[in-house]
């Protein structure tokens, strides 16, 4: 017969505590420990009119018939050597709609009602919604779900649990645009206790943590190289790839300008400068970064229907660092 002491019981119910708390962790950090998610291909759904603007709203040169006109920092880049008061109001702006947006998400809703949402907190502030009518955009924000990268148009699909949505919120204010995007998981809690939706949560935590990584390297001097190596470490770090055919943007005046911002390891040279304001937004996908865009000549999916998630801050170069315009309110 096998007699334990008391002393050992203790040590034995303490491995068996740190076997189990170790097993909980190894659990939770795992993708592939729950069934996969189960999501059908997005599809295209029926769109609603276009929202109308205030006549008394200004409005970007291309609001009224949809032709950007050409780009006059396209060679060139603007520095904004005095207090960028202006594009910080419109920065701001964005971020808070972008949390209202973001909140206001729920499994059921459609995305025409988040468009519906955008619209009139923008209107409401004197604003115009940037995405609509550029080159033809149908709406006044782009909502990207589950394989969809970017430019996705809001439209009639109910959102549902479990779905990966980027939504990208951009306002033209005061004659400069302000321009973030966040990616959300449609019903998770806080806790993150639904173990299946580990993997999108992974991604989303990627992408984020690669905006970050990105924004670290910036201030006066550093280069632009820079950028796209930090996301390019992160999504490899994480088996993840980052999209190239679309990148970040100098923005003021003008919607899109230069510098134009790899989110990739790449040898585009260029020292920034104080009073640089441009975008940074990556977009990383689970599977391949391959991507093609649909016949409507906007949404932009993944080619083998894996998730992206995509982050975005506006960021301005600083006497001595970098200041994010797009934070949110503390």
């Amino acid at each position: 017969m096998f007699f334990v002491t008391k002393a050992q019981t203790t040590r034995h119910a303490h491995t068996q505590q740190q076997l189990f708390h170790q097993i909980i962790r190894s659990f939770a950090s795992s993708p592939a420990t729950a069934p996969p998610f189960v999501r059908s291909p997005v599809q295209k759904y029926p769109l609603t009119p276009t929202r109308n603007v205030p006549s008394h709203i200004p409005r970007p040169p291309y609001a009224r018939t949809g032709r950007v006109p050409p780009s006059v920092w396209l060679h060139q880049i603007a520095l904004h050597t005095e207090d960028p008061v202006e594009l910080r109001n419109a920065a701001r702006l964005a971020r808070r709609v972008l949390d209202l947006a973001c909140s206001s998400v729920q499994p059921g809703m459609t995305s025409d009602e988040i468009d519906a949402i955008v619209h009139e907190a923008i209107v409401r502030h004197g604003a115009y919604p940037s995405p609509l009518n550029y080159e033809g955009f149908p709406k006044s924000v782009c909502t990207s779900i589950n394989e969809v990268i970017c430019h996705g148009i809001p439209d009639l699909r109910p959102f549902q649990y479990g779905d990966v949505v980027s939504l990208d919120v951009s306002c033209y204010l005061q004659g400069v645009h302000g321009d973030n995007c966040a990616t959300i998981l449609v019903g998770d809690d806080e806790e993150g206790s639904d173990l299946q939706l580990a993997p999108a949560r992974r991604l989303i935590q990627a992408t984020k943590e690669s905006l970050d990584a990105a924004i670290a390297t910036c201030r006066p001097g550093s280069c632009l190289t820079s950028i796209g190596a930090a996301i390019q470490d992160v999504a490899d770090s994480y088996g993840y790839q980052s999209v190239e055919k679309y990148r970040g943007h100098g923005i003021g005046t003008e919607f899109h300008c230069a510098p134009f911002v790899k989110h990739f390891r790449n040898h585009d040279y260029l020292r920034l400068q104080k009073g640089m304001v441009f975008t940074i937004e990556p977009m990383l996908t689970a599977g391949s970064a391959d991507c093609f865009e649909w016949d409507d000549q906007w949404t932009v999916a993944t080619s083998d229907g894996s998730l992206a998630a995509q982050f975005e801050h506006t960021v301005y170069i600083t006497d001595d660092g970098v200041e994010i315009l797009t934070l949110p309110d503390e």
